[in-house]
């Protein structure tokens, strides 16, 4: 935590350096003026710890207050200085151009612009994506199985994932999500994870809210890594007001045993709690080998040792990258593509881009969606492979 938290004042310390440096240049800043500007980068830079002291003292005002600010400029200070790190590149390739040819070829760029343009593009980029992140969309799919029973033909699963519920993610934000998930009619509906986020105590209202929704077959949630971080006996008595049936490292049938669901702890659990139940290749080597098997874990990584044991796995975590561009950065460490069924060599993998937000209270690239996936029985001379995507309104 200490080195997480050292990286991050020091990552985050120079962005705000960098705006500093060229806001000065750029304005001619000195003295007073200086010192405000500085005064109001040191209150951002502490924001985010600010929120959590807030959060752990129970002062919830003051904590969406210094949350709202806080991340709404980290999102502003993240394409400020993308966008700033692009034009000094342009500039490095117009010197490096001018030293080889020995003359200028590109237009030069005075002080101002490259500060003015990307605080702009900042602006324009982060409005954008306060809308986005409100614009919730069903994404329908359909699988074929051969594994599931003609009698479950037609079965809905809805996924939430990733909605972070706490500080800025609240009532209405949950109503339009779940709007999303009574357009798609679940049979089950299933929470892979970071359902919540923070230590709020008044939850109340939001687990009435997740309550009111009453599947046929129920509803089934397993733990992210921000359950955790919110408390693990918070987090579990939410889910359970909520409605949900916690799978902690075990399963349940559901359908009169016609499909059997196993979820399993995000593997920070152990840094925060007790191991609960066997670990994952246990639980599914341990199942039954002809129900169709919904397997649910927050983050999108495949064990070999659980393949063969799984239909159809569940994951959440990566949020589609949120801000464009980290949607790269999590392919490096998370190698599957996202809101697509990817075949793996036996059975299938979802991974939801989420519903809602973490830290700044945007999404651009990667609209926030409610899944719905719709199992189909395969027929004898149909295939039992086949894959669906339906619009994604």
């Amino acid at each position: 935590m200490v080195f997480f938290l050292s990286a991050f004042l020091a990552i985050y310390g120079g962005g705000h350096l960098y705006l500093l440096a060229r806001a000065r240049g750029a304005c001619r800043l000195a003295g007073w003026p200086t010192l405000v500007l500085a005064g109001w980068l040191l209150l951002m830079l502490a924001a985010p710890v600010l929120t959590r002291l807030f959060e752990r003292a129970d002062h919830d005002g003051l904590a969406r207050v210094t949350a709202l600010l806080g991340y709404t400029w980290m999102g502003l200070l993240f394409y400020f200085v993308v966008v700033g790190l692009t034009l000094d590149g342009y500039r490095v390739l117009g010197f490096l151009v001018e030293v080889l040819v020995r003359r200028p070829l590109l237009p030069s760029l005075s002080r101002r612009p490259l500060f003015l343009v990307p605080l702009l593009a900042a602006f324009l980029t982060c409005g954008y994506g306060w809308f986005e992140a409100r614009d919730v969309r069903l994404q329908r799919q359909r699988l074929v199985s051969a594994k599931l029973s003609p009698r479950l033909d037609g079965l809905r699963i809805v996924q939430l994932s990733d909605v972070h519920l706490g500080l800025l993610v609240g009532q209405d934000r949950l109503a339009a999500i779940l709007a999303r998930v009574r357009e798609a009619r679940p049979d089950i509906l299933v929470a892979t994870g970071d359902l919540v986020d923070g230590q709020m105590d008044d939850l109340t209202g939001l687990a009435r809210q997740l309550a009111a929704i009453r599947p046929r077959f129920g509803k089934y949630a397993i733990l992210g890594n921000h359950e955790f971080y919110a408390g693990l006996d918070h987090s579990v008595d939410f889910l359970k007001a909520a409605g949900f049936v916690v799978l902690r490292n075990e399963s349940r049938p559901v359908a009169d045993g016609g499909l059997i669901i196993a979820g399993v702890d995000d593997r920070r659990a152990a840094t925060w709690a007790p191991a609960n139940g066997r670990g994952e290749a246990a639980l599914l080597a341990g199942l039954p080998a002809h129900p169709f098997v919904l397997f649910l874990k927050h983050r999108p990584q495949v064990k070999p040792a659980s393949l063969g044991h799984f239909d159809l796995q569940l994951s959440g975590h990566v949020h589609g990258g949120q801000l464009f561009p980290f949607g790269l950065l999590t392919r490096l460490f998370f190698p599957v593509p996202v809101g697509v069924l990817y075949p793996l060599a036996s059975g299938t993998l979802y991974v939801s881009p989420g519903a809602g937000t973490w830290g700044p209270p945007f999404r651009v690239g990667a609209p926030p969606l409610v899944t719905c996936i719709e199992l189909k029985a395969a027929t004898r001379s149909g295939p039992s492979n086949k894959r669906w995507v339906g619009p994604g309104r």
